[in-house]
């Protein structure tokens, strides 16, 4: 257990380290346009906003965006089976969250993206951290994001279909 622990702290180490170092990004437009368009994802079909009740942590920092970004993607590369996307933070503050579907045929319709995402809410209540801090039953995937200062989530089949959520 201390292993798997020790393992997680490093990846996430390594991980704030090879996303600071910002290489092979997208260049950024100072106009506030959304950059990881066409690098990423396409441009969003739907883009909706979750008005999350809850407020962000005091301290929650990068670090801790990309830690809680690193665990979920480790846990989906030592999945028994191969998981159809790929899950990953970008911004300067790593307040971005970004999925992105592997396989031809996944997540292709918007109901597709937000079953993945309503999946994504049962783990997060699971978790001892959710359950500290909401009301488990109540609360989604959106309002964790939310606790962890993330302003948006975006969930695309990396060919045609994005959806965006901006969390308020």
């Amino acid at each position: 257990m201390t292993k798997t622990i020790a393992a997680c702290l490093a990846l996430a180490v390594f991980a704030a380290g090879a996303a600071s170092a910002q290489i092979g990004q997208p260049t950024g437009k100072s106009d506030g346009a959304d950059r990881y368009i066409g690098y990423y994802y396409p441009k969003p079909n739907n883009v909706e906003t979750f008005a999350s009740t809850l407020k962000t942590i005091d301290g929650v920092d990068r670090a801790q965006r990309v830690q809680f970004v690193t665990v979920i993607s480790q846990g989906t590369l030592q999945s028994a089976y191969r998981v159809p996307y790929a899950i990953f933070v970008k911004g300067e503050k790593a307040d971005r969250l970004i999925v992105v579907g592997l396989q031809q045929g996944e997540l292709t319709t918007i109901y597709r993206q937000r079953a993945l995402l309503a999946n994504m809410t049962t783990m997060a209540r699971l978790s001892p951290f959710f359950q500290e801090r909401t009301v488990a039953e109540d609360a989604t995937f959106f309002d964790l994001l939310k606790l962890l200062g993330f302003q948006s989530v975006t969930i695309t089949d990396g060919e045609k279909m994005t959806h965006q959520v901006v969390i308020k």
